[in-house]
């Protein structure tokens, strides 16, 4: 899928999270397109003024300052807007399991609050962005984008008359992202470790940013509305990439390999040893194509529609848990890192 099957053309187009990994690189990808103006909904200004330096001062680029707690600034933030993509949140999963009403605050209630702001102002498409932490959740983190997809599929059929398309995708770990464990590897081979995992049997699955933004890009133009995309990702073993950064970037440091310890310290809160993408349930009422699986809605006010995607048929799959999948080999996973620019080709 490609940016160009979306419409983009004159359209005014807001990200929230806008300074994000995921928003910023959405903000990027969307100065390449014909888009008449990109509204960036954050409320950090640093953050915007570095953004807005490192994009060059596009005048397309409108930067407000403002929270999705905040029902009145966000209907004013998003007045005259076509599309929206949905990034802010809170994605840290120890901040959240320690400060779980502030993640129900930002992760539910502002995702409601984009919802209805949306639906006032006659957007036409609203695109959320999810976690596979949201499937079967065991964090606060996970629980509140879980209940922030059911909100998303269900502003379909609370939109009334109004024209607005709500739908999700899910991510699993995006390469590089805040608060993802590849920062955290590289600072501490830098510093001479020890590599801390919390447990060696975790599995997780691997997306790199440029994917990420591809889905969303892709979902938002093929939706019908309360669906949720997931894209198809590889799986890893948390030690396999520990051990493969230690071996390729302890050299770069002047550290011997054999001088950084992998130590285990044992499971925190709101932490699962595996990911799934799709939930047991969901499988019953999935579709899937080459590149992603789409999770069609419960409501059956939704799925007596004519729902077709290209290239899609049911689901084959009987688990898409990262325990249950093939994990990528030490090579294949050097390859991908040289691929996505972590690592420098041998």
């Amino acid at each position: 899928m490609t940016t160009t099957e979306l419409d983009l053309a004159g359209k005014i187009v807001a990200v929230t999270g806008g300074t994000g990994t995921i928003g910023s690189a959405i903000v990027q990808r969307l100065l390449d397109t014909d888009v008449a103006q990109i509204r960036v909904y954050s409320r950090d200004e640093s953050k915007q003024f570095d953004l807005n330096r490192r994009l060059g001062n596009d005048d397309r680029l409108r930067f407000l300052i403002g929270d999705t707690r905040d029902f009145p600034r966000l209907r004013r933030a998003l007045e005259g807007v076509d599309y929206i993509f949905h990034t802010a949140a809170m994605k840290h999963v120890f901040a959240c399991e320690y400060n779980p009403f502030e993640a129900v605050q930002t992760n539910i209630i502002g995702t409601q609050n984009v919802i209805e702001a949306a639906v006032d102002r006659n957007v036409s498409r609203v695109l959320f962005a999810s976690s596979d932490k949201a499937v079967s959740p065991t964090s606060t983190m996970g629980t509140s984008k879980l209940m922030a997809e059911k909100l998303i599929t269900a502003g379909n059929y609370w939109r009334g008359s109004h024209p607005t398309i709500f739908t999700s995708v899910r991510f699993g770990n995006v390469v590089g992202s805040r608060g993802s464990v590849l920062p955290l590897f590289l600072e501490q081979i830098a510093a001479g470790g020890p590599v801390t995992l919390t447990d060696r049997r975790m599995t997780r699955f691997i997306m790199s940013i440029e994917r990420a933004v591809d889905l969303m890009f892709g979902a938002m133009a093929i939706a019908h509305g309360g669906e949720v995309f997931v894209l198809k990702m590889p799986a890893l073993r948390i030690e396999d990439l520990a051990s493969v950064l230690r071996e390729h970037i302890s050299p770069l440091h002047g550290h011997d390999i054999e001088d950084i310890v992998i130590e285990e310290i044992g499971m925190q809160a709101g932490e699962k040893t595996a990911e799934e993408l799709v939930a047991d349930e969901e499988l019953s009422r999935c579709l899937e194509t080459e590149e992603m699986y789409i999770v069609l809605p419960q409501a059956s006010s939704l799925t007596q529609r004519d729902l077709t995607y290209p290239n899609a048929h049911p689901v084959s799959a009987t688990s898409t848990r990262s325990d249950a999948v093939e994990p990528m080999s030490r090579d294949e996973l050097e390859e991908l890192l040289v691929e996505w620019k972590v690592l420098s080709p041998a």
